[in-house]
């Protein structure tokens, strides 16, 4: 059987006091790719944010790589998130240093010392995105698609079982999300890594079919009865 690498049960989803979500039950296994669907305003980022530690989560049972959310301290989020890669629609990169620096700042917040072994981890990385190269750039010399790239290599830095994307094919044009779609689903299947991703782009769930979860009037539905609008 398969080995969940979230599995949430009865959770209700916040934010702040409103409440978003209502009995939430999901299940997603090691090195699945699953999309999070929905209209803009129904939950879908408020439920990425709960699974990383960034919404607290007071109803309910959820465990996510291995962590349970439930109650989980300020103090313990760091730990969570070491064990996660997150992707942002925006990037996030920072833009007064280079693409290696960017990728070892992120190392260094998360524990490590070596820079011998940063520097091998970061070539691996931007190896596996296809940026090799770009290592010496900065944010602004990059296009949108390889800033992408660098923000998923920012998320395989620590080797995760699970990478959360929000939006992350949100700011480019179709060429470049096919490439970026491929990628993901490179990760996935190469390093049985699962993902998460939350999208309202629909062009892009025909062309890359996966399980479908869907936020919508206070609920998360899962894919048996889901048709695309």
């Amino acid at each position: 059987m398969s080995e969940p690498i979230i599995e949430i049960n009865h959770a209700n989803i916040y934010q702040g006091v409103s409440l978003v979500l209502q009995d939430v039950n999901l299940r997603v296994n090691k090195g699945e790719f699953v999309y999070l669907v929905g209209k803009t305003g129904t939950g879908k980022s408020s439920l990425l944010k709960t699974l990383y530690g960034e919404l607290p989560l007071t109803e309910g049972d959820a465990t996510v790589a291995g962590f349970a959310i439930k109650g989980l301290t300020w103090k313990k989020v760091p730990y969570l998130r070491r064990n996660l890669g997150v992707v942002f629609q925006d990037f996030q990169l920072l833009t007064d240093r280079n693409v290696n620096n960017n990728l070892k700042f992120v190392l260094k917040a998360t524990g490590w010392k070596d820079d011998k072994l940063m520097d091998e981890k970061i070539d691996d990385v931007l190896d596996k995105v296809g940026l090799k190269a770009k290592g010496f750039k900065m944010p602004f010399e990059l296009s949108g698609g390889e800033q992408q790239r660098v923000d998923i290599a920012r998320a395989l830095l620590n080797s995760p079982k699970l990478i959360l994307a929000d939006e992350p094919t949100g700011n480019l044009d179709p060429e470049t999300s096919d490439e970026i779609m491929n990628l993901l689903f490179h990760i996935c299947k190469d390093f049985n890594t699962a993902i998460v991703m939350a999208t309202h782009d629909y062009i892009v769930v025909q062309k890359f079919p996966a399980r479908m979860i869907r936020t919508e009037k206070g609920r998360v539905l899962d894919n048996a009865t889901i048709t695309i609008d």
